[in-house]
């Protein structure tokens, strides 16, 4: 590894890092899944504005699309111009699971290792969180109780562009072309339907979006969304025997089927679950909305199976009534697409070995921009960013793993110069 890389330390990349992630985390960029156009929400143009003011002012070319993606490049160092173009993706929009209005950083210069109360009863317990208690002497940032901290994505989007200044500051560094990607609505799933896919020269892309330092993730679940529809027969109260057919009930009836021990909180590594995610209605018509995933097609195949013959048992319990279930594909598993380009991991590998990060590979129980981007033919693996509990209102990030996140990117960039 070049001296320039070796030499890169902490302070200098927490200078870059700090002040930008808090800046980035104070706007609202909460996406909404019931607001169909993209993006779903304003706080996210206001912060593509900002990026896109900065990577301007950093002297790259920076264009922000009608539908909120901030597209960027950094072009190659001289006789660097023939190497593969890269990107790094993060994204713009922080869950609705936790309200993301007027977030309030909290930065901890040093951990003293103990317990750290935030609002509204909430605590960061080292005794709960083995993550945390790994900090104990070094600085980390996390929300004030009341609201998410943003970490995901915006601890991503900090690393990108902190490492884009760095190497802008160090032309030392020989390195190819670079595209860089800020997209909208990841939370939501429904951005990626208008990614500006011709605009995009990458062979490959690296989403930071990820947890833990170390964890890199090459595969994910294939995603499926049911909506059921259920068909009541209303009838007075009064009078409703053998006349009434409850749709609310049957909502509930097909909900309480599925299966406990394949839920989101009875399952973790490798194991697929159902999950009810809003319900709603009155006595003629309900509605359902059911997450499914698993790791395996087959697996995803006995899911969607298992729907309709919870569908028919419901229909048998309330005569007259009819239940429909509708189900879309959401995104597929990464994993063989990725595998097929297994330059991709092998440069990430590297990377990691001359970074001194230890390698710690996992299935995203979920999905990313990057799992999408698969998909369109671009492989797209996932980096952590050196988050924790996303999408809670203990929601934290480490800065010494934010920094090497950042050194990463630039160990990435450099390798595929070469």
């Amino acid at each position: 590894m070049e001296n320039s890389i070796k030499n890169i330390t902490d302070k200098e990349l927490e200078a870059l890092l700090i002040q930008r992630f808090i800046r980035y985390a104070r706007i609202n960029t909460e996406s909404k899944r019931h607001i169909e156009q993209t993006p779903s929400t304003p706080g996210q143009w206001e912060l593509a504005k900002v990026l896109q003011n900065e990577l301007l002012e950093m002297g790259l070319e920076a264009e922000l699309t009608e539908h909120c993606y901030v597209i960027a490049r950094l072009p190659a160092s001289k006789g660097r111009e023939n190497s593969p173009v890269i990107g790094f993706l993060a994204h713009l929009d922080t869950a609705s699971d936790v309200t993301g209005k007027d977030v309030k950083p909290c930065l901890v210069s040093e951990y003293n290792g103990e317990k750290i109360e935030l609002e509204g009863g909430f605590s960061l317990a080292p005794l709960k969180d083995p993550g945390l208690a790994e900090q104990k002497g070094r600085a980390l940032i996390h929300s004030d109780g009341s609201t998410l901290l943003g970490a995901d994505d915006k601890a991503g989007i900090a690393e990108i562009m902190a490492a884009a200044e760095y190497l802008i500051r160090h032309p030392e560094i020989p390195h190819g072309p670079v595209e860089i990607i800020f997209s909208p609505d990841e939370e939501t799933g429904k951005g990626l339907p208008e990614f500006p896919l011709e605009k995009i020269k990458s062979a490959c892309c690296y989403t930071l979006d990820g947890g833990p330092l170390g964890e890199i993730e090459a595969e994910c679940f294939n995603a499926y969304e049911a909506i059921i529809e259920f068909q009541g027969k209303a009838a007075h109260l009064g009078a409703a025997r053998g006349i009434l057919a409850n749709a609310c009930l049957m909502a509930a009836s097909f909900a309480a089927m599925l299966p406990r021990s394949e839920s989101p909180e009875a399952t973790d590594s490798y194991y697929g679950y159902y999950c009810p995610l809003e319900i709603s209605g009155s006595l003629e018509t309900a509605r359902l909305e059911v997450f499914l995933r698993d790791f395996e097609s087959e697996g995803m195949k006995r899911r969607l199976l298992a729907l309709e013959s919870i569908a028919k048992a419901v229909e048998a319990q309330f005569p007259g009534g009819k239940v429909i279930v509708k189900t879309k594909l959401q995104y597929y598993n990464m994993k063989e697409k990725i595998l097929a380009e297994p330059l991709v991991m092998e440069v990430l590998e590297k990377a990691m070995e001359n970074t001194g990060i230890k390698k710690q590979p996992k299935p995203i129980r979920g999905g990313t921009d990057g799992s999408r981007l698969t998909e369109l033919g671009i492989p797209t693996p996932n980096i952590f960013t050196g988050g924790r509990n996303f999408h809670s209102k203990t929601e934290w990030v480490s800065l010494s793993e934010m920094c090497a996140a950042t050194r990463l990117v630039i160990e990435l960039i450099r390798l595929w110069g070469n």
